[in-house]
């Protein structure tokens, strides 16, 4: 037990460590969060009312992101199949980043719900009055947490063995590695139910949603770890090889063809039956009586998720240039397909076919970018601690050495008033 202390205890030292860059980095990431948790205690203060969302458009921003987190988090089980089930070992050595990422995530997700609860408080509701098995969000609220925890343990464990020069016993993490793969599809089907199952919504009322979120999972996640796969290679000392770039790189080809593939069955099965349903479906992509704020958005997604396929599909994007002009497009098209795209047109019209249109306020935006913030200053703490211990240049022998040079230095070094012989 004083061992793992003394390894949390260096871990946390050495999260303020860092370069001029590092901390510039995390400066700017401590001050956007602080703006969001200033807009967040103005929202307590005076209720969801600072918010654009209404009776008519109860789900806004909040529940957008958080949408588009959870299949973030799923991403890191793109990771770990090719490692353990695959035996590819191209990934062997950044199948924890993806690990890092879930959590960092995961906690992303449970700060949009708390926001969208709108009280701190009502989080407790879903703990105490927890209706289960017949409550789907019970179901949510058991694969998301149960998913942080097992990633946690996983990290944690991975990390402690290489800081210890242990190798990691199988029997403490293989089986959580392989419930962590189902445990990563469970969390976004649930997500995908809990909007499938409400009769009153018909614009998600579909069986297609849910391979849809994870098809769009298994493209944003893996394309967001290449990205930082890059930074870890530029500015530190990791070795991330090309080979485990370009498996990845395939992983993102493959689910962005499918999610393109989803998409448009899902439009061709809304506009060619052009049923009394499909109202929520013209207002997305063509606007419903002169309202069309969401049009530019969706045509926008469909642009760059179009793009970035097309890219992945040459050859040439075997270069980092283009196949980071894909990632940053596919995680952008992504995340306004899966939320702007898909949450808001469910309200609107109305059951009763009213029109009201959503717009996210000031107010919002800041919360949002200031949860998106404490999210990347949270993975960044967990990838500059966990570089160095992978990379052995934190660990218990080399702390065990500096105590021993110091004793060797405290023993040699002459008394004070005499004369060294």
């Amino acid at each position: 037990m004083k061992t793992y202390l003394t390894f949390l205890w260096r871990c946390f030292r050495l999260s303020f460590v860092g370069d001029g860059r590092y901390y510039a980095w995390m400066f700017f990431l401590t001050a956007v969060a602080l703006l969001g948790l200033n807009a967040y205690c103005r929202q307590i203060v005076h209720g969801l009312a600072v918010t654009g969302m209404t009776d008519q458009v109860s789900w806004g921003l909040y529940i957008a992101n958080f949408t588009y987190l959870v299949g973030l988090a799923a991403a890191a089980a793109m990771l770990v199949i090719p490692v353990y089930v695959y035996r590819n070992m191209h990934l062997h050595d950044v199948v924890i980043f993806g690990e890092l990422l879930a959590v960092a995530v995961i906690v992303m997700c449970l700060l949009f719900v708390m926001a969208d609860l709108g009280r701190p408080d009502r989080f407790m509701h879903l703990l105490w009055r927890f209706n289960f098995p017949i409550s789907m969000l019970t179901w949510d609220v058991i694969a998301l947490n149960g998913y942080l925890l097992l990633n946690l343990h996983i990290c944690g464990y991975l990390l402690y063995c290489a800081y210890c020069h242990r190798r990691p016993s199988p029997i403490f993490y293989v089986p959580f590695v392989f419930i962590a793969i189902v445990w990563a599809i469970s969390i976004h089907t649930v997500t995908a139910f809990l909007y499938v199952g409400l009769g009153g919504r018909p614009f998600w009322n579909s069986a297609i949603i849910a391979p849809r979120f994870l098809a769009s999972a298994f493209a944003a996640g893996p394309a967001f770890i290449i990205l930082t796969l890059q930074v870890v290679r530029s500015y530190t000392r990791h070795h991330v090889s090309d080979d485990a770039l370009l498996v990845l790189r395939r992983i993102v080809q493959v689910a962005m063809i499918i999610n393109i593939f989803l998409l448009a069955c899902e439009v061709f099965t809304e506009f060619y039956t052009d049923s009394a349903h499909t109202a929520s479906a013209k207002y997305l992509y063509f606007g419903l009586h002169g309202r069309h704020a969401l049009v530019p958005w969706i045509w926008t997604a469909i642009g760059m998720s179009l793009a970035a396929t097309a890219l992945l599909m040459l050859p040439a994007s075997r270069g980092l240039k283009l196949l980071n002009l894909a990632c940053v497009l596919a995680i952008i098209g992504i995340w306004i397909e899966k939320g702007m795209g898909l949450i808001v047109p469910a309200f609107v019209p109305t059951p009763l076919g009213e029109i009201v249109e959503y717009m996210p306020t000031v107010h919002e935006i800041l919360v949002c970018v200031g949860i998106w913030a404490f999210g990347l200053l949270l993975y960044t703490i967990f990838v500059r601690v966990s570089v160095p211990v992978l990379a052995d240049e934190v660990t218990y022998e080399k702390r065990l050495g500096r105590a021993a040079a110091k004793i060797v230095r405290d023993v040699t070094r002459p008394s004070e008033g005499v004369e060294s012989p």
